[in-house]
């Protein structure tokens, strides 16, 4: 569902995992935030050195120059902009 769907009003997508390249995150998130919307994305990484995940989350942060914070134990999830 990453690519080729296009839906109106969507405002949060989640990555359950982490996708194998920067490419197909930016086709993950770009779901959300569509005409003229703003969107969120939450992805849940799971840090292992035998994982590709951490190198994953440096490539995507250095490729489209953002940093991906940690979801804090008190997140406000009134701060998600789902207008």
């Amino acid at each position: 569902m990453a690519r080729g769907i296009d839906i109106e009003r969507v405002n949060l997508v989640i990555n359950y995992d982490m996708p194998e390249t920067s490419d197909t995150y930016l086709h993950r998130v770009g779901r959300a935030g569509r005409y003229k919307t703003k969107g969120n994305s939450i992805s849940f990484v799971l840090e292992d050195k035998e994982s590709k995940n951490t190198e994953i989350l440096e490539e995507i942060q250095n490729r489209f120059v953002v940093k991906i914070e940690e979801l804090k134990d008190n997140f406000d999830a009134k701060r998600l902009a789902l207008v």
